[in-house]
């Protein structure tokens, strides 16, 4: 019968064939022999586990906290972890458990709003700037140069400084310091593109600039970019927590891991766990991000294959 799902042996034949039978059976299969080659990096896996695990617990935050992140009771102030307070207590009582996941909606929702804004920033600046060469590419590699001569974390300061401290402050502050690799990595990739002979195809179709950069040129970049992104989540992540820890990013009393840090470093020698709790969450998200990155990075990159 037509309606009946075909066994996994069959699919896994049809997903692997060496002779597709149509442009989506094709994809199927590429996306299927990249998954393959991915899942044989038990650390890339690992990451990817622990990536999705974080953004879960994040998005479930009301569901899971079993208290009000913002409910104080000094009487229970800097308590150890314990069957009501599964991580412990804070300086003013609130739970930590609960402010750790709603941390984690803000601190990685900060880094999915950078990464949602530089990266197609980056790219179309990069691919605009390598296909077309003379003066533009001159004047938007300058740009590029004049945002890379700053350390991150520096300028974002700067911009955070010149705006009003706040989540989406220090938002735009990371954007703004964060698209310029991106830039020069697309650039880079558009160099080598657009001297191929299926470009000359394209072009003596007729085929304006914009939909060559769009159509041809930009899908070939986006998996060296994919990476890169990948990569840099976790100097985004530690950009934001930096911010926070400074009194720049995120406000109290919002529960933002960097934040939840500087408030309570004084506590590190007597309660310990106050301070290391929101620590551990950064270096494991960033620890995550980085195998993540490495193991897209394996399968993505053709220098690797």
């Amino acid at each position: 019968m037509s309606g009946t799902t075909q066994p996994a042996g069959t699919r896994r034949d049809w997903l692997l064939s060496d002779t597709p039978a149509s442009r989506a059976q094709a994809r199927w299969g590429r996306r299927y022999q990249l998954w393959l080659a991915f899942r044989r990096n038990p650390l890339a896996v690992a990451g990817l586990a622990v990536v999705l695990a974080m953004l879960v617990l994040a998005i479930a935050a009301p569901l899971l906290a079993t208290h009000d992140p913002g409910a104080q009771s000094l009487a229970n102030r800097l308590q150890p972890p314990s069957a009501e307070h599964w991580l412990g207590t804070d300086e003013l009582g609130r739970d930590t458990w609960s402010r750790l996941l709603y941390g984690g909606r803000v601190t990685l929702g900060m880094v999915v709003a950078v990464v949602i804004l530089v990266a197609p920033l980056g790219l179309v600046v990069g691919c605009v700037a390598g296909y077309a060469g003379g003066l533009l590419d001159k004047v938007l590699m300058r740009v590029t140069d004049v945002f890379l001569a700053f350390p991150r974390l520096i300028l974002a300061l700067a911009f955070v400084a010149a705006m009003r401290p706040g989540v989406e402050s220090a938002v735009i502050a990371i954007a703004l310091t964060a698209w310029p690799p991106y830039a020069r990595l697309a650039r880079a990739e558009t160099l080598t593109i657009r001297n191929t002979d299926y470009i000359a195809a394209v072009q003596m179709t007729g085929a304006s600039p914009w939909r060559i950069i769009w159509k041809h040129v930009a899908p070939m970049c986006l998996p060296s970019l994919t990476v890169r992104v990948t990569l840099d989540m976790s100097s985004i992540i530690l950009t934001a927590a930096g911010l926070g820890f400074l009194g720049l990013g995120a406000q109290p009393p919002i529960p933002e891991w960097g934040t939840m840090i500087a408030t309570a470093r004084r506590f590190i020698l007597e309660q310990w766990w106050v301070p290391v709790i929101p620590g551990l969450a950064i270096f494991t998200a960033s620890l995550a991000f980085n195998l993540l990155g490495d193991g897209l990075r394996d399968v993505l990159d053709p220098k690797q294959r």
